[in-house]
C-alpha cells in the first residue's frame, strides 16, 4: 500500500488544485465524476479502475500507470473527486515543467523509478493499438514492432541503473525524446481528455491513393504519417493525396514538377535510398523555381526508418526550401532540397532524381539523415497536403461524439471536446 493519502476538500493539494478552474469548471468536472463513480458499483464514492481505464479508452499498463498517478499512487483502488481535481490541474493546467514531469512519471508503466526501453515499447505499443487503433498488417514488409522500434530507436538512456539490466532514461533525455516526437509529446499530453474528442496528438491524416496502385509500394505508413503530421498545428486537419511515386512515374524530375504543378499547398516529400533509410520534408511552399532559397518557418526534416525523429527551424538561417530548374550556373545546383547552404543541403536531390546528398545543418538543427552523406534515392514520392474545410471538420465532430453527449455537452466542454478545434 502507500502512504499517500486521498486529498480532502481541506486538503491544501486540493485548494491549491481547485483554484486552477472557475466555478463552473468545478461544477462540470464533478458531474464528470458523479457519471463516472456511478457506474463503479461502490456506492458512487469513487471511480475504479476498470471505469476509469474505459471511458478514457486507456488500457493495460499505461491505463493501470494513469490510474495510479491520478490517485497518487496509494494503490486502493478509489479514484475520489478531489484526486480528479488535483490531477487535471497539474497535468492539463500546470506550468511546462509540471506537466512534463507528469508525463515523465508516466512512462515508468513498471512503477520502479526507472524509465527503461522496455517501458517505452509498452508506452509505444498502447498507442499505436490502443489510442490510435493502428493494426499490425501482415502485408507490410515492416512488423509492427519494427515501426515501434523506430520511436524508440530516437530515446537516448543516459543513466545508469545499479540494480537493474537496462539503462534508464534521464529527464533531460525524455525532453530530448520528446523534442524528435512531438505527436507523442502531444498524445501523452491529453489522455485525460476522452477519446473521440480531437485530443491533440491523436490526428492521422486521410491517406489517398489510386485505387490501382499497389499498397504495398507506399512509404508512407499511418505511424509515418502520425509522427510527421506532429510538427503541424493541432488547428489543421488534412487529407494527403499521393501526387508522385516513382516506381509508378518513374524516377523523372520532370515528371515530379507535372505531377505537382497543380497542388499549391504543402507537400511532404519521402525518399527511400539504397541503404533502406527513409526521411523526407515537409515543404511548406510549392516546387516553384528560384534561384536561391525561399520557403517559411514552417517547412521541417524528418527521419522515419531506422530511426523517427523531426527536425524543426532553429531559427539560424532562412535557407529553408530550394527548387532550382534548369540553371547553367554551378553556382545555382539544379533539384529540391532543404536547409544547408549550396551543395551542402541538409537534404537534396539533384534534377535527375538520381543522386544527392545529406550533411548535418543548422537550419533545422539535424544531422545527416542517412548512413552517409550521398545518397542514391530508390523511392521518392510527394504528398500534397488538402486542409480538410472547417464545415466539414465542425459537422465530423457534431455527428460523432457530440450527438452521443448531446445531454451533457458542458460536462464535455469542461473536459476538452467543445474547444478539440481551438
Amino acid at each position: 500500500m502507500g502512504n499517500a493519502q486521498s486529498p480532502s476538500n481541506n486538503d491544501p493539494r486540493y485548494v491549491s488544485a481547485a483554484r486552477a478552474f472557475t466555478q463552473k469548471e468545478l461544477e462540470d468536472l464533478r458531474s464528470l465524476f458523479n457519471h463516472l463513480a456511478a457506474q463503479s458499483q461502490n456506492n458512487a464514492k469513487c471511480i475504479s479502475p476498470s471505469v476509469f481505464q474505459s471511458y478514457f479508452g486507456l488500457h493495460g499498463p499505461l491505463g493501470e500507470r494513469m490510474f495510479d498517478l491520478v490517485t497518487q499512487e496509494r494503490k486502493d483502488q478509489r479514484l475520489t473527486f478531489e484526486d480528479l481535481v488535483v490531477a487535471k490541474a497539474t497535468y492539463e493546467k500546470g506550468t511546462k515543467d509540471e506537466i512534463e514531469e507528469y508525463i515523465f512519471r508516466l512512462l515508468d508503466v513498471s512503477g520502479d523509478n526507472f524509465i527503461t526501453r522496455s517501458d517505452l515499447k509498452i508506452v509505444m505499443i498502447a498507442i499505436f493499438n490502443n489510442i490510435l487503433c493502428i493494426k499490425d498488417s501482415q502485408d507490410r514488409s515492416s512488423s509492427h514492432e519494427d515501426i515501434v522500434n523506430i520511436f524508440l530507436n530516437a530515446a537516448k538512456f543516459s543513466m545508469h541503473n545499479e540494480g537493474g539490466t537496462e539503462e534508464t532514461m534521464s529527464f533531460e533525455d525524455f525532453r530530448n525524446w520528446c523534442t524528435h516526437l512531438p505527436s507523442v509529446k502531444k498524445l501523452l499530453g491529453s489522455l485525460l481528455l476522452p477519446p473521440g474528442s480531437g485530443r491533440p496528438g491523436s490526428q492521422i491524416p486521410k491517406l489517398l491513393t489510386s485505387t490501382a496502385i499497389d499498397p504495398n509500394i507506399i512509404l508512407l505508413r499511418k505511424e509515418y504519417a502520425w509522427h510527421i503530421r506532429g510538427a503541424l498545428s493541432q488547428h489543421d486537419l488534412e487529407d494527403w493525396n499521393l501526387l508522385y511515386h516513382s516506381s509508378v512515374n518513374g524516377l523523372s524530375f520532370n515528371t515530379f514538377l507535372g505531377n505537382i504543378s497543380n497542388h499549391a499547398g504543402p507537400t511532404v516529400l519521402i525518399i527511400k535510398d539504397k541503404e533502406g533509410y527513409i526521411y523526407g520534408g515537409y515543404a511548406s511552399q510549392p516546387w516553384e523555381r528560384h534561384a536561391d532559397f525561399y520557403g517559411d518557418m514552417k517547412c521541417y526534416l524528418f527521419q522515419l526508418n531506422p530511426v523517427a525523429s523531426i527536425f524543426r527551424p532553429t531559427g539560424a538561417n532562412n535557407n529553408l526550401q530550394w527548387c532550382a530548374i534548369n540553371f547553367t550556373s554551378e553556382d545555382i545546383p539544379n533539384g529540391i532540397g532543404f536547409g544547408g547552404r549550396v551543395n551542402h543541403f541538409g537534404l537534396f536531390v539533384s534534377a535527375n532524381f538520381d543522386q544527392g546528398h545529406t550533411f548535418s545543418c543548422t537550419t533545422f538543427g539535424s544531422p545527416c539523415l542517412s548512413k552517409t552523406n550521398r545518397i542514391l534515392p530508390e523511392v521518392i514520392e510527394c504528398w500534397g497536403v488538402t486542409q480538410v474545410a472547417t464545415q466539414d471538420k465542425h459537422d465530423a465532430v457534431k455527428g460523432t461524439v457530440l450527438e452521443r453527449f448531446k445531454e451533457d455537452r458542458n460536462m464535455l466542454k469542461m473536459v476538452g471536446l467543445a474547444n478539440s478545434s481551438e
